[in-house]
């Protein structure tokens, strides 16, 4: 079974830079022997989040109770796919704003821990394509890497590429980086499909970890108070 990978374009322009480099990200999937579908979010309707979870942690759930946009569709493409690949232009040092309602609406998939017990995104593979003339791409992509995983996806090695060209044709690096994101979340993914589900696991003896916890902490406490008493002298 070959692994299927989104390549999601945030930008407006079709003809960008960072949706050039997702073409290229294609073209690593392809090598990997996965299978891809590019969706473009300024083909839909992607409505801000309006924090149903925030009133109370259960109302916020999958499918997503805003049914009048686009958003269920699209999630329910990441949720049948092993992997994706996310393009960005960067506005003001972060993912431009359709891109940022897009993942503020995905927490009604990872919220999901709270009916089934997994967010489903868990296990998903993910990696990054920024492109901006001036500073703010790896800031764009570290919030993209931090939010993604903090919803339980994998980030791959080697999981960004990025550029500051208005023309990534002239930029190889990028081309090489933009390549490589497609192929290892390819590559990865397939790797995950055959082994153990690899998560977050809730089920544990929290009163034993507490446990372990203040037994290292006793260990040490001459030792912090030596420390503190070393510091006091100096004063």
């Amino acid at each position: 079974m070959k692994p299927l990978i989104v390549l999601l374009s945030a930008s407006e322009r079709k003809y960008g830079s960072s949706c050039q480099l997702l073409h290229i990200a294609a073209e690593g999937v392809r090598d990997a022997q996965g299978e891809f579908e590019i969706v473009h979010l300024s083909d839909h309707t992607i409505k801000s989040c309006i924090g149903c979870g925030s009133d109370e942690e259960k109302f916020c759930r999958y499918p997503c109770p805003i049914q009048d946009d686009d958003f269920n569709k699209i999630a329910s493409k990441l949720i049948e796919a092993q992997g994706f690949v996310i393009a960005t232009p960067v506005y003001w040092y972060a993912p431009n704003g359709t891109l940022k309602n897009f993942i503020d609406r995905l927490t009604s998939l990872e919220s999901m821990i709270d009916h089934t017990g997994k967010s489903l995104l868990e296990g998903k593979v993910a990696g990054f394509i920024a492109a901006g003339l001036d500073s703010g791409v790896m800031m764009a992509i570290s919030y993209l890497i931090v939010a993604l995983n903090s919803m339980g996806v994998h980030i791959v090695p080697w999981s960004m590429a990025y550029t500051h060209s208005q023309d990534p044709t002239e930029d190889l690096q990028a081309i090489m980086d933009a390549y490589n994101v497609g192929m290892l979340v390819t590559k990865t993914a397939r790797i995950l499909m055959n082994s153990e589900p690899i998560g977050y696991e809730p089920n544990v003896d929290a009163g034993r970890l507490k446990r372990k916890a203040e037994e290292v902490k006793k260990k040490f406490e001459e030792q912090r108070k030596s420390r503190i008493n070393k510091f006091k002298l100096l004063w």
